[in-house]
């Protein structure tokens, strides 16, 4: 047989392709037991495990070397790096015992906590939410979908290419009918049966709905429906008013509201962003509080809490105490210093999030953090400055 001119390098790429075994135990144990393991193996063994060894290789790398096909790195690494939401899919597998373990435990401490779930590595902490050095030229569209429950609306962001010939309206229209809303544990809401139409003379959104409409059976449901329209249209542009058409008809009838003809847009700010887990979800999503708060010292203060009635848990559970809270020219410095029992770990990346968003509620640009026993927290740099996100609860709909 030819002589293999495959590089260690080709080598250990095309192993990384294997099928991967999913091992879900602290990886501090695997060492531990390996290194148990290596003293107890019998010499005998050895030759065997070795053998066995050498052919599962032999199997491998004969059919590449017979058929000449040659190993593509850079297509090794497209496939490695598939973006934000493919990793979150693995990130979410691996960490469902551990997340789950803290919601339904949130009263206990951080160090009580950890004893008793698996410790995530930082190579497995992913950001969820969408930043601004990860969009380039494509273009962001968030969708608020109610909860199980209806009772919260859920922000949802995706990442779509931007076409020069349409707009952010007309982009974010099309995609409706992609969201995974079941999938990711909330309503089965979109798309809208419904069109919208930007009046550019007004600075408007035209609304309008068929006369058979279900959106004006209840007072939930024609309150979720104008909240979840003024959130959208919020969350994606500087539009400041809804038209309300049935038809040709100028407004939409409502059962408690009445005939409503047109929506003033309030923008979603100053709110407190809480961890909320749907059912089946592995990870949690990012959810904003039900009401506003007066300054973001206040927000911090709630977010250590729980809010059982809407399904909102404590997103700050890995970063308390925060102290030296301050605010200067748009940008929040922070200090870490107290937490005695901080990790580098999903639940803390998590938090971390939570308090960018929050930020981000109050019109803050920056996050400075000071004193942390942690110069990286996932793929943050602490020592360094830190950009609030785009948009929250990075998701897939490929």
């Amino acid at each position: 047989m030819k002589k293999s001119e495959w590089s260690d390098r080709e080598l250990e790429e095309l192993l990384m392709q294997m099928p991967k075994i999913k091992d879900h135990r602290d990886p501090r144990d695997i060492y531990q037991n390996l290194s148990l393991n290596k003293r107890k193996t019998k010499t005998w063994l050895l030759p065997g495990l070795a053998a066995v060894a050498a052919l599962l290789l032999f199997f491998i790398l004969v059919p590449k070397m017979n058929d000449g096909t040659n190993f593509s790195f850079d297509t090794a690494q497209e496939e490695k790096s598939s973006g934000n939401s493919q990793a979150m899919k693995a990130a979410e597998k691996d960490s469902t015992i551990a997340m789950k373990d803290q919601a339904s435990t949130p009263n206990k401490s951080v160090s009580e906590t950890n004893d008793k779930k698996m410790e995530l590595m930082s190579a497995a902490s992913i950001k969820t939410a969408v930043y601004e050095d990860e969009v380039g030229d494509r273009t962001v569209l968030t969708y608020w979908i109610p909860d199980s429950q209806a009772q919260i609306l859920v922000p949802v962001s995706i990442i779509v290419p931007a076409e020069k010939d349409k707009s952010w309206l007309t982009l974010f229209v099309d995609n409706m009918a992609n969201l995974k809303e079941e999938e990711w544990g909330l309503s089965d809401y979109y798309p809208l049966k419904l069109s919208m139409n930007i009046d550019e003379k007004t600075n408007s959104v035209d609304v309008v709905v068929p006369d058979d409409h279900k959106y004006g059976q209840g007072s939930a449901e024609e309150t979720s429906f104008i909240k979840t329209l003024n959130n959208d249209v919020s969350s994606n542009s500087t539009i400041k008013k809804l038209n309300f058409f049935t038809n040709n008809e100028k407004g939409i009838e409502f059962g408690n509201e009445g005939r409503v003809k047109n929506h003033d847009i309030i923008d979603v700010k100053k709110h407190a962003f809480f961890f909320h887990f749907p059912e089946g979800s592995n990870l949690p999503f990012l959810a904003p509080s039900i009401d506003a708060y007066s300054d973001i010292q206040s927000a911090f203060a709630d977010m250590e809490t729980n809010n059982p009635t809407y399904k909102l848990t404590s997103s700050l559970e890995h970063l308390q105490p925060l102290t030296d809270v301050t605010v200067n020219d748009k940008t929040l410095f922070v200090s870490f210093k107290s937490i005695i029992d901080m990790k580098d770990d999903q639940f803390t990346l998590a938090s971390f999030e939570a308090l960018l968003l929050t930020a981000k509620q109050f019109g803050l640009e920056k996050v400075v953090v000071k004193d942390s026993q942690l110069t990286h927290l996932g793929p943050f740099d602490l020592t360094k400055e830190t950009k609030v996100p785009v948009a929250p609860n990075l998701r897939d709909i490929q």
